[in-house]
């Protein structure tokens, strides 16, 4: 396949394209900083920045699907999520490409059958603190879920670590796990690779966690 990934640079962004390389895909990389994203012979990097898709949207054309790991833990307002996902989607009309898969955050939903502990962490004190995250957050998926010409994915995860690899997790679709745990960036993006040809992904919101 032909892989688009924004965010290429990141904690999740980089263990997915180097996934991608070693499957045998073919990546072009969206960075802001591309020396920071090391070189491979199937790979191509962008300098860009999502919020200025004129710079780039031409290169999402002949790609087999667009993977977001955009991500941000700043607590000031912000429009990245949102701002970035509607120019994301525009380069993606223009460009003849459905398939798109994109991160939010576990937070936005929590089951009433998670734990106290974490509901009132969660709820009393993490979305709070960081609401205009969170807005935004919910913001794109308002979007992504309004682009009915799509074939799309919204993953939430939950708290991320920098753990090894394991592909021992487990998702749901459409429902909030009943107890979220923390999930290695490896195992993220072990998850957005494998996930993109399974019918049940598309259209839906996939919550995940280590097992």
């Amino acid at each position: 396949m032909r892989l688009f990934v924004l965010g290429g640079s990141g904690g999740t962004g980089a263990h997915l394209v180097a996934q991608a390389l070693d499957a045998g895909h073919r990546v072009t990389a969206l960075a802001r900083r591309p020396e920071s994203v090391p070189r491979h012979a199937r790979l191509t990097v962008v300098r860009g920045d999502v919020l200025r898709p004129g710079g780039w949207r031409h290169e999402v054309a002949e790609h087999d699907a667009v993977l977001s790991c955009l991500g941000g833990a700043g607590r000031r307002p912000t429009t990245v999520y949102s701002q970035g996902m509607t120019g994301i989607i525009a380069a993606m009309r223009e460009c003849g490409v459905r398939r798109l898969s994109c991160l939010t955050s576990a937070a936005l939903e929590l089951s009433p059958a998670a734990p106290l502990g974490r509901r009132l962490l969660i709820g009393g004190m993490v979305r709070p603190l960081y609401r205009h995250l969170y807005a935004d957050m919910a913001e794109m998926e308002r979007i992504v879920a309004a682009a009915g010409d799509l074939d799309w994915t919204i993953v939430r995860p939950p708290r991320l670590t920098d753990g090894a690899l394991t592909g021992d997790y487990v998702t749901a679709a459409d429902r909030p796990l009943p107890r979220s745990r923390s999930l290695s960036r490896a195992d993220l993006a072990h998850y957005l690779l494998g996930h993109l040809d399974d019918p049940q992904s598309r259209r839906a919101v996939i919550e995940i966690s280590r097992r």
